[in-house]
């Protein structure tokens, strides 16, 4: 902390300067239109938000996942530090259609999800988080719980010539240091953008002093080059890596050792075509992810090594045609492809008798298949319109379908004997959904939707055989018949705004949504006792799970929102978000569902400085699913503080106090201590009082 300190000041004095003014643009830019939301209450999809304020995320993001803790609605599961997965409205991983840049997947190469696609985008380079809340649009693949897309930075919206900032940043819990840099360049035709960051996070404490193995190091870095051949066409390549080194998963039984990712990607856009047809937007990608974990820390280590070096590679595109029928009709008709496939092997080296813990005379080395080499492909055509019933009335509906292909290529001789007819397999699956916006005044606006979104099981569901992969110390054993999951999802919300003039009080902005899903086929599993144990067989516990359908499930909940403006400079901002998901073939909640979440937010914010307090109050979850190996989680709250300054025109300097009360808490989603030599198999604790501090600079 004291070196970033002395860095802040010789940062302030070096580039106390004046910049020049330059010129505006000569003409608008062709840009990427593969976003979901704009800030347009009439055409972005219904029931969407974004959020976008990165020069004021003065507490370190550990990743991605970290962006989405204050917005309405999402919580985190943890497993540690590094992966970390967000969960909207008690949907998680592929439940929910996470991208970025409107299309482009990472998919993890970890059967315990140590690499999830938060672990490959540099967080400093995410420009907003866009959201829809539902299965509303299908126009970015199939969408079960919603969609989470990550905006990089735009290049080619920025004012002409050479940009670029750095910025550094600290903390004292865990004595973390983060960098990055960003350097771009944008001309008439031609712009290019290059990004690099380093991570290094130490082990934490809880409010009790506890250390939390949870330390890492990632190193990142990202190229895109665009040209615009005319007026009206861009084309944009870009490529990034990721590098994670010795992580350590306080929730999960091994270590990594290696995590890297490579990320190609292409975009196209020719725009104005005609007077019938507006846009083509093309898009096409490959991303591969290798991963290498071993047991080396851990205290099995000392009866059997284990290292798993498992991969995942994604290939993807999508072609979307903008028709205008009518003056006011936007028609959305396109195709587009995803393919999963993974490989890779478990090698264990047993030293030890697992019975009696005797020195066996001759170490014996097993292989497990861990992705026992699948593959599943999903093809889908997709057509959405949206037209305007009146100048107060906007209608969009839209339909999706799906052919799912899936296959394993090397399965074990025991999952062959659980499946012996087992094979390739196609499913064909149809999603829905029409919405309306009423916007009854400028300042008032109502919305309904049904969306019906169709979710095939992923390759854990389906192949996984024998790994424990859950928060519970079970083995799991995928299903390759399981049916596709269906939730219809109605909402009902309104978004408001009320202005004062002549008042201390300036305006006040509120809203509120509440929905409702009826689940079909919902994929969880459950102890199946016509499965035996595989590994370690006499350890509790003794029962097996396999993924099943579930014939009765639902979902109901509500997030609310105002805030209040007053003295031109301060606002006052209450959000609460609640989610009550049952499971009603065993009469007990759907797993990983979260509490009611309260959070109070006081922020006082001018153009050079900027300062919020925010309280997030979380109750108590009693509604659990026992089957699940779920325990109550008691309540807390917790108090952050932060504060920020510009004093220059390119310099912002901030710092924070996280938890600033040191309070010793988990939360629900939290996963449990798993083969460690100091901890049961109790909750992770989440950061004691933690003290940030952050600059940049930008040109």
């Amino acid at each position: 902390m004291a070196k970033l300190c002395v860095l802040l000041f010789g940062t302030g004095v070096s580039f106390a300067q004046v910049s020049t003014v330059q010129d505006s643009l000569t003409k608008q830019p062709i840009q990427l239109n593969e976003v979901l939301v704009e800030g347009k209450s009439m055409s972005d999809p219904v029931f969407s938000t974004f959020k976008s304020e990165p020069e004021k995320k003065i507490v370190q993001s550990k990743n991605v996942a970290d962006l989405f803790k204050d917005i309405n609605g999402f919580a985190l599961i943890k497993r540690g530090n590094y992966a970390i997965d967000p969960s909207f409205r008690a949907s998680q991983y592929e439940q929910l259609n996470v991208q970025f840049n409107g299309g482009t997947k990472v998919m993890h190469a970890c059967p315990n999800r140590m690499d999830p696609i938060t672990t490959h985008v540099i967080p400093e380079e995410i420009e907003r988080v866009e959201v829809v809340k539902g299965p509303y649009t299908f126009r970015y693949g199939p969408t079960f719980g919603g969609i989470v897309n990550l905006v990089t930075q735009e290049v080619e919206k920025q004012e002409k010539g050479y940009h670029g900032k750095v910025n550094f940043g600290g903390e004292n819990n865990g004595n973390a240091i983060t960098s990055f840099a960003n350097v771009k360049y944008v001309g008439e035709q031609f712009d290019a953008n290059f990004n690099f960051g380093f991570r290094d996070f130490g082990n934490y404490e809880d409010g009790d002093g506890n250390e939390v193995p949870s330390s890492f190091k990632s190193t990142d870095y990202g190229i895109q080059v665009g040209y615009n051949p005319t007026e009206n066409q861009r084309i944009q390549l870009g490529f990034r890596q990721s590098f994670g080194r010795d992580v350590l998963h306080a929730g999960l039984p091994m270590d990594t050792e290696i995590d890297d990712s490579n990320v190609l990607s292409l975009d196209y856009k020719l725009d104005n075509i005609s007077n019938g047809l507006k846009t083509l937007n093309a898009k096409v990608y490959r991303s591969k992810v290798d991963h290498v974990m071993t047991n080396e820390l851990r205290p099995t280590f000392m009866m059997m090594e284990a290292v798993s070096e498992v991969d995942a590679t994604t290939l993807g595109g999508r072609i979307e045609l903008e028709w205008r029928p009518m003056e006011n009709f936007k028609l959305y008709t396109g195709v587009d492809a995803f393919s999963v496939g993974r490989t890779g092997n478990r090698t264990r080296l047993v030293k030890r008798n697992m019975m009696t813990g005797e020195l066996l005379p001759m170490p014996v080395t097993f292989t497990d298949e861990v992705w026992q080499d699948s593959q599943i492909d999903d093809y889908g055509a997709f057509v959405e319109g949206k037209y305007p019933l009146s100048e107060k009335f906007l209608l969009n509906i839209g339909a999706r379908y799906d052919r799912v292909h899936s296959k394993i290529d090397a399965p074990a001789d025991d999952f062959v004997a659980e499946y012996p007819n087992l094979g390739s397999r196609t499913e064909h699956n149809v999603s829905t959904t029409a919405s309306v916006k009423y916007m009854a005044t400028s300042n008032l606006l109502f919305e309904l939707a049904y969306g019906r979104g169709v979710r095939s099981a992923n390759m854990i569901e389906r192949f996984i055989n024998h790994f424990t992969v859950g928060q519970d110390p079970y083995e799991y054993v995928g299903n390759p018949y399981l049916d596709a999951e269906v939730n219809n999802q109605f909402e009902l919300g309104m978004k408001a705004k009320t202005n004062f003039d002549g008042f201390a009080f300036n305006g006040l902005d509120y809203g509120a949504s509440i929905y409702y899903s009826i689940y079909d086929n919902y994929i969880v599993a459950v102890i199946d006792p016509t499965l035996d144990k595989k590994y370690m067989p006499m350890q509790e516990p003794t029962e097996v799970k396999r993924f099943s359908n579930l014939d009765k499930a639902y979902k109901t909940g509500f997030e609310i929102y105002g805030e209040l403006a007053f003295l031109n400079d301060f606002a006052f901002k209450t959000e609460l978000s609640y989610v009550y998901a049952k499971n009603q073939d065993l009469d007990e909640s759907l797993p990983l569902t979260p509490p009611l979440v309260t959070r109070m937010n006081l922020s006082f914010e001018r153009e050079k400085i900027w300062a919020r307090a925010t309280y997030t109050l979380t109750s108590k979850q009693t509604d659990i699913a026992s089957s699940f190996g779920e325990r109550t989680t008691d309540g807390y709250g917790v108090v952050d503080l932060s504060f920020g300054v510009k004093p220059f025109e390119h310099l912002s300097i901030g710092v924070a106090a996280s938890n600033i009360f040191d309070e010793t808490y988990n939360n629900h989603l939290n996963f449990s201590f798993v083969n460690q030599a100091d901890y049961g198999r109790v909750p992770i604790n989440d950061p004691g009082r933690n003290l940030s501090a952050f600059v940049q600079y930008s040109f």
